[in-house]
């Protein structure tokens, strides 16, 4: 009887795993059009857990690394120029209320730039602060002069595998002011609405809920798709 018993209570525990565990998987993919979601999904079904990559504690490190990124654009002998607008050009004016809109959008969990504001800070206050960006934002594009806060970058070198030999083992991770991400997302916006209304159906980037992953998805299909096929 006690064994019956305990048989009972494991299938009992086993079902009720197996459907709290089905249920956790089709959380991922409800929404087709996150693909972050869905890669999360593919990473609960196949238990993928990536290792933790070691990092070098050498103190010479950090200058090593900005000698090695610096080398990139050390060739680049044009003078930086400036183009003045024509008298006639209707120079683009943000409006307060896109200013807040796109405030309010902000991730709260996007990591914070070089000015150290976070995304939640401006989500939260987005009604207090819409009319100061707006008017930072007009005059920048009234003047076409991007303030230097805004252009400034943190880079943050993350290893590409789990034992570093050399500097190019590290790729780097640019963190922008989220402010300047607003600005460009306003600037983009503008420039769209300018733009003929079919866009051609490879393009990735600029488009909501498509990012490079699914660049690469379709790449990768067409491929496979292409070797399937006899003798080809």
């Amino acid at each position: 009887m006690a064994l019956k018993t305990a048989r009972d209570k494991l299938s009992r525990a086993i079902r009720e795993a197996k459907h709290a565990h089905a249920q956790r998987i089709h959380g991922h993919f409800q929404d087709s059009g996150d693909s972050r979601r869905m890669w999360q999904g593919i990473q609960v079904i196949m238990n993928y857990k990536t290792i933790p990559p070691a990092c070098d504690s050498d103190a010479s490190l950090p200058d090593a690394l900005n000698d090695f990124y610096a080398w990139f654009g050390a060739q680049n002998n044009v003078a930086v120029r400036k183009t003045i607008p024509s008298p006639n050009d209707q120079v683009l004016c943000l409006s307060t209320v896109d200013v807040k809109r796109t405030l309010c959008r902000v991730n709260p969990r996007k990591s914070a730039g070089p000015d150290n504001i976070p995304g939640r800070v401006l989500r939260e206050c987005a009604e207090q602060l819409a009319d100061v960006f707006t008017d930072i934002f007009n005059i920048s594009l009234s003047s076409t002069i991007v303030p230097m806060c805004f252009k400034t970058t943190t880079i943050i070198p993350v290893p590409k595998k789990s034992m570093v030999s050399f500097l190019n083992d590290y790729r780097p991770v640019a963190l922008t002011p989220i402010v300047m991400k607003c600005f460009d997302r306003l600037v983009m916006r503008h420039i769209k609405t300018q733009l003929p209304p079919p866009l051609d159906p490879f393009q990735s980037e600029y488009r909501p809920n498509l990012s490079t992953d699914d660049a690469i998805t379709t790449t990768l299909h067409l491929a496979l798709t292409h070797l399937d096929t006899m003798d080809s």
